[in-house]
């Protein structure tokens, strides 16, 4: 089966580590977010998906190439312009094949049962079948109300509370016949939520709402980002780790060094060849990344701490995230969901709290930020 993807985004909620990273291809517990996806597609036996690219194009066909490491076949197409969600994917119309194919965003991470999805598309002879997720506040999204066979009877955008009939929500994944392309103009920024989808219903097509209880989050923001972590951790959602159990709830990858000393909290997870110095401690809910060092007594509790970063002697970070090879001097603190970007050095003694975000590559002097 054939799968498409929506990875073009610019991913501007999450600067500034998409300054330097497309959003689906962040590290989530040290694999990259985009891969995660792919091998939960393919278990579900999609084994060929086309990549609506747009921003950092190239990062993707890096890392992925043609998809046989991964054992399936990866094409790739790119905007030439942001073309909306439906827009993107009437660009890779070609790929699609003739039968249903399958239509994921990037950076929804989720374990939904996508043969379940496709079977019930199949056995109701629908166009377009859209999983559907509740939510506890359905008046910041679009509602999807569902007659008893499961047929969508109306789009409701952003309803206040009086207009609320369900509290099922569009979760970002369809399973739609190619041919209801045909009526989308090409390069032309064009949506599914606000234009395809209800024309179609207007149309009188066959509609139908699969509704899910499956694990369902968008990683869009920093907090987000981090709670998609901390679930992993914790089980809520299944996702292979890399590594052995060190200690209770503690999974660590190959050649990490830890100093007797350092104190250990699980559910956590170190990278490849993490170094742990005296005194330092992992807090619960934190992911080291390769090669990162924790010097004497730093400390990371609930964080995400990226490749080859370096937290300095009796520095703290706790709910926070901090980017590649960044390195944070001696007793810096990083706090409250403060997001430091990728290659940043900064000086002993600097404070970023309250969300701060701090741009790539920036070197800050010691002592310079109490933020």
């Amino acid at each position: 089966m054939i799968g498409a993807m929506l990875v073009g985004g610019f991913g501007t909620r999450l600067r500034p580590l998409t300054i330097t990273t497309p959003k689906p291809m962040l590290p989530l517990v040290n694999t990259p977010f985009l891969e995660i996806e792919l091998m939960h597609l393919k278990e579900h036996g999609v084994d060929e998906v086309v990549l609506s690219t747009g921003y950092l194009p190239a990062v993707f066909d890096e890392y992925f190439g043609d998809g046989s490491a991964l054992g399936m076949r990866i094409v790739y197409v790119t905007e030439d312009k942001p073309l909306g969600t439906c827009g993107a994917i009437k660009n890779v119309e070609r790929h699609l094949g003739d039968g249903p194919v399958i239509i994921c965003n990037g950076d929804i991470l989720t374990d939904l049962d996508i043969g379940a999805l496709v079977e019930f598309h199949r056995s109701r002879g629908a166009t377009v079948t859209i999983t559907l997720t509740p939510v506890e506040d359905p008046t910041a999204y679009g509602l999807v109300p569902l007659d008893d066979e499961g047929r969508i009877k109306e789009f409701l955008e952003k309803p206040t509370w009086d207009q609320v009939v369900t509290n099922l929500i569009n979760a970002g994944t369809y399973v739609m016949d190619p041919a209801v392309l045909e009526q989308v103009p090409p390069d032309t920024e064009y949506s599914f939520e606000r234009q395809l989808f209800p024309d179609l219903l207007a149309r009188g097509a066959p509609m139908y709402g699969f509704p899910s209880d499956a694990y369902w989050l968008d990683l869009g923001t920093p907090q987000k980002y981090l709670s998609a972590h901390h679930d992993i951790l914790a089980g809520h959602i299944k996702v292979p780790l890399k590594g052995n159990e060190v200690a209770e709830g503690v999974i660590a990858g190959e050649g990490c060094d830890i100093d007797g000393s350092a104190l250990l909290r699980g559910p956590s997870l170190l990278g490849d060849r993490a170094a742990i110095g005296p005194g330092a401690r992992v807090g619960t809910s934190t992911c080291l990344g390769n090669g990162v060092t924790l010097r004497a007594g730093a400390r990371v509790d609930g964080s995400v701490i990226m490749d080859g970063a370096d937290i300095g002697e009796d520095a703290a970070v706790e709910g926070s995230i901090i980017g590649r090879n960044t390195t944070l001097g001696p007793g810096v603190r990083v706090a409250d969901g403060s997001v430091l970007g990728d290659n940043i050095r900064a000086g002993g003694d600097n404070e970023f709290l309250k969300g701060i975000r701090v741009w790539p590559s920036t070197d800050i002097e010691a002592g310079k930020i109490k933020f």
